[in-house]
């Protein structure tokens, strides 16, 4: 006990110390707290001899209240033969037998004391208290999400059509599609969240400078040059792994030529304006390793990308290349979507043949679009190719065209020629983006599109909710640096797996998940102190036959410190496809739940033994003194 008091003794040296002094010394002993919850405990304490201000030993009360947790404290008798040290040895048993860490040695149980255990004199003993273990608990340590998965463990020299890549729809969005504002800031945190493609909607401006917004809406409006400045400063704070800007391009030719020499001088080396190695492999893509630090554009091309390097040689500006109408100069989004996927040929024949016309027909003239060559050629590995047909492509398409579904169409295809689809995804880069009738950026579930290996799922970043929160999962793993492998039967070229029938591809896996309390959950907006009935959802997403959902019981008035001890049991038959989502939400009423927090991680990212789960709010911040404890377990 001396620790504590010499911990707390300064506080208390004028005398006793209120609410504020109290929630002070927490911080300074590091305890994340919810301000509700110590309120709460705070006034229990001072109820006692009805009073504002309490003791040292009121102090131990309340610490001990926030921090001592019962089922912590089980845990730790259950290996501590006095109950209230821990040996190293003891520390050993604990990591092998609950943790499943069957490695774990004296080096292990000694970092962990270094790491964790507060007392000089028990860390010198190389054991630890119950103090210490209980902040190795709530460490990172014992994060239900994997502690390997959080650095870059995959490879990273495979071709970039081998995986999903964090993508964003709309970018400069921070709101609605129809009326909101365009801010710079929908890039600037959509790059610090690990996002590896972004999407610009270029249009012309005023004094011959490109302007940025969601075009024939009220959205306002950015300069092109301020948004690349800001994804030069932004580009590889987060990721070192390339980036694609996807320019859904409305420009002029002369505007275009502005865009080129804007991303040249802002961009400089970043920016990839020829081959790797000054060779075109027109087999396969280079890797993610391979294009480090760069930026790739996405836009149309004129021609090859041999004719472009020729140019590149004669540097010739001002030129401008046509596009014929089928291969016209951006994938108008919202038409595309909404188009039938096939106009009636019919229909149209019936029109002509309604009006028999004395004159020779005149031949119908294609319409071109001018593109500049300025732009064309910064284009390289990520041309974008109107999407015909998988036939279409299979025929026709390089590896270095890349294709934009929108989500309907990509449905449609999902449902009845998934296998076609799957095979299309291992060869070529495929974009997938909300239907244009999506006015308030709402999502749709990108999982359909990742089981079918679509490497850009994109998504509005600005728009909270469960589609967001997949996303953010899925792309925790492998360091979250935006490019996450994909599994090997979306890799291979003569996979036969389908989402439906995963037949042979199958590993199943069976999945059991004790839910055994909460801590210092968010407290019911409805509630004057820190109450809240919380019950737990737990999800699964994947392919079709995986999907489920499971409930807890409701624990009703007790946000500090529900209890539930239920297990959960999943059997899951593709589980390097699945997520799993923790939702904690407060019973309102019988028809109505409020969302207290969440968090989302993929299946293959899980730890076993005694884990916490951390919490994030609707708006995608992390609860720093919420949590869920439960053990997992899957063989």
């Amino acid at each position: 006990h001396t620790w504590f008091w010499n911990l707390i003794q300064n506080d208390f040296k004028t005398g006793n110390i209120d609410l504020e002094g109290c929630m002070r010394l927490l911080e300074k002993m590091q305890i994340p707290f919810d301000e509700e919850h110590v309120k709460h405990v705070f006034r229990k304490t001072v109820d006692k001899h009805s009073g504002q201000i309490i003791s040292m030993d009121d102090f131990r009360a309340i610490y001990r209240a926030l921090v001592h947790r019962p089922e912590f404290e089980e845990l730790f008798k259950a290996y501590s033969s006095d109950g209230r040290i821990l040996p190293d040895t003891q520390l050993i048993k604990f990591l092998v037998k609950e943790q499943f860490q069957t490695e774990a040695n004296e080096t292990t149980a000694l970092e962990i004391i270094m790491k964790y255990e507060p007392i000089d004199e028990v860390r010198k003993k190389r054991q630890m208290s119950f103090e210490g273990f209980i902040r190795y608990m709530n460490s990172d340590e014992c994060s239900i999400f994997k502690s390997q998965h959080r650095t870059i463990y995959q490879d990273m020299n495979q071709p970039l059509c081998d995986y999903f890549i964090s993508s964003s729809h709309n970018t400069y969005l921070i709101a609605d599609q129809l009326m909101g504002p365009s801010h710079l800031w929908g890039y600037t945190s959509a790059l610090l969240k690990g996002c590896r493609c972004l999407e610009i909607d270029c249009w012309d401006g005023t004094n011959n400078e490109p302007i940025v917004y969601h075009g024939h809406t009220l959205t306002s409006k950015i300069p092109f040059r301020s948004v690349i400045h800001v994804i030069d400063k932004y580009a590889f704070m987060s990721s070192a792994y390339p980036l694609v800007l996807s320019l859904e391009n409305h420009c002029s030719p002369k505007q275009q030529e502005v865009m080129a020499a804007c991303l040249k001088s802002i961009l400089g080396d970043k920016l990839l304006s020829s081959p790797i190695g000054g060779e075109v492999d027109m087999t396969r893509l280079p890797s993610p390793e391979a294009l480090k630090f760069k930026v790739l554009i996405k836009n149309k091309k004129v021609g090859t990308l041999e004719e472009a390097m020729l140019r590149m040689e004669a540097d010739n500006p001002g030129e401008t290349g046509e596009l014929s109408d089928s291969d016209s100069l951006f994938e108008s989004e919202d038409t595309d979507d909404t188009m039938p996927l096939q106009r009636s040929k019919t229909a149209t024949k019936r029109r002509g043949e309604r009006r028999p016309s004395p004159l020779p027909q005149k031949k119908s003239k294609v319409k071109k679009t001018k593109i500049a060559i300025a732009l064309s050629d910064l284009v390289i590995y990520t041309k974008s190719q109107k999407f015909v047909s998988f036939q279409h492509s299979l025929e026709h398409q390089q590896c270095y065209e890349n294709n934009s579904i929108g989500e309907s169409r990509a449905r449609k295809l999902v449902r009845y020629s998934a296998k076609e689809f799957i095979s299309h995804t291992t060869r070529y880069i495929t974009r997938i983006y909300p239907k244009g009738t999506r006015m308030s950026s709402s999502n749709y579930n990108p999982q359909e599109f990742w089981n079918v290996g679509c490497q850009m799922v994109a998504l509005n970043f600005q728009t909270p909710g469960t589609q967001m929160e997949l996303q953010d999962g899925k792309f925790l793993d492998n360091g979250g640096c935006g490019y996450v492998l994909k599994p090997e039967f979306l890799r291979d070229r003569n996979t036969t797996f389908t989402p439906q029938n995963v037949g042979g591809y199958s590993k199943p896996m069976s999945l059991s998940i004790r839910l055994i309390s909460g801590h210092q959950l968010p407290p019911s907006s409805l509630s004057k102190t820190n109450k809240a009935d919380p019950m737990v959802q737990i999800e699964i997403y994947g392919v079709p036959e995986d999907q489920a959902r499971k409930k807890s019981r409701v624990v009703k008035s007790n946000a500090l410190s529900p209890k539930w001890n239920e297990t959960f049991s999943f059997n899951i038959q593709v589980p390097e496809l699945a997520m799993i989502r923790f939702c904690v939400e407060d019973e309102v009423s019988l028809v109505n739940n409020e969302f207290l927090g969440q968090y989302t991680l993929p299946v293959m990212s899980l730890s076993t033994g005694y884990r916490n789960i951390p919490l994030i709010s609707k708006d995608g911040i992390k609860l720093e003194s919420a949590s869920l404890f439960a053990h997992v377990w899957y063989y």
